[in-house]
């Protein structure tokens, strides 16, 4: 039986860069940082869905203890491209990672400083949860989420 989310795998051309951009930028925690997975376990989990399976991987989250965490993950072939930049978000699949912040304005503005790249030109209230949209620089959406009850899921604000 399924009993949670474990993570959410974001493939980037550079492991390094990409785990900087999330912890210096958007205030992620390496939880675990890149290292290099190849051999046999690594065939064995994935040697079907690719040849000779080869990566460099790390962990980001918040450091809550929780298993909702991105994993960064560089395939060391380098045959990968950036089809997905082109999907748009009405496109099946997956289509964005929401994250909570605290105030949607105020870490919107930070992130502009810090040279994000905003998909909407302003916040919104929707469902008792205001928001916005940003994209990382290989094309996966975020969408910020500031809860007008922190202390629910956001997706039970009413009531």
């Amino acid at each position: 039986m399924i009993i949670g989310l474990a993570h959410t795998g974001v493939c980037v051309p550079d492991c390094e860069a990409a785990v900087a951009f999330y912890r210096d930028v958007l205030g992620f925690t390496v939880l675990s940082p890149p290292y290099v997975m190849t051999g046999e376990q690594i065939r064995a989990d994935m040697g079907e869905l690719l040849p000779d399976p080869r990566m460099k991987a790390a962990i980001v989250g918040f450091g809550d203890g929780g298993d909702r965490v991105l994993e960064v993950i560089e395939y060391l072939d380098g045959s990968g491209g950036d089809a997905r930049r082109r999907a748009g978000l009405a496109d099946y699949g997956l289509t964005h990672i929401g994250l909570i912040c605290d105030d949607v304005e105020a870490t919107r503005a930070q992130l502009e400083k810090n040279g994000v790249r905003f998909l909407v030109s302003s916040c919104a209230e929707v469902a008792n949860v205001r928001t916005t949209w940003f994209v990382d620089p290989w094309g996966v959406v975020f969408i910020l989420v500031e809860k007008s009850r922190p202390d629910r899921p956001y997706f039970v604000q009413w009531g």
